[in-house]
């Protein structure tokens, strides 16, 4: 008598369990390398709005402190077309700093849409160049 050839059907569960497990642990690390690639949008807005923020104080001697001056283009603010990152995954809002007299600046991005749920939640630049956020580490460095 000779042996059958193939697979048995707990040779074939066994198989199925191992590519379940390696595509749910695949599946979970890019989900947190998404976060981490869309956070660079975040950062970069800050930073561009930030060298915008310092080239109106060169010539103004104070620095714009409304979301709308951010947006209104021309002498009267920053010319920038929103007040939101380039894909939207941020949302940027800007905040008069510690003295108050438009003097000092704190720019907060608000994690938004696809990177709601980014550990390290909202990122902050100041005009003294303080980088914070208000989550954790836990998926990398926030600020690079």
């Amino acid at each position: 008598m000779k042996p059958a050839k193939g697979f048995t059907l707990l040779e074939l569960m066994i198989v199925a369990a191992i590519i379940s497990l390696v595509a749910a642990y695949a599946a979970f690390n890019y989900g947190r390398y998404a976060f981490r690639t869309r956070r660079s949008e975040g950062q970069q807005t800050l930073m561009q709005l930030a060298a915008a923020e310092e080239r109106y104080f060169t010539t103004f001697n104070r620095y714009i402190i409304t979301t709308a001056g951010i947006t209104a283009g021309g002498t009267a603010g920053l010319a920038f077309k929103s007040a939101s990152s380039q894909n939207g995954y941020y949302n940027i809002t800007v905040a008069a700093g510690t003295s108050g007299d438009n003097q000092s600046y704190q720019l907060t991005a608000t994690p938004a849409g696809a990177q709601v749920g980014d550990k390290c939640g909202n990122l902050g630049l100041s005009s003294a160049a303080d980088k914070t956020y208000t989550g954790d580490t836990s998926n990398g460095d926030c600020w690079k």
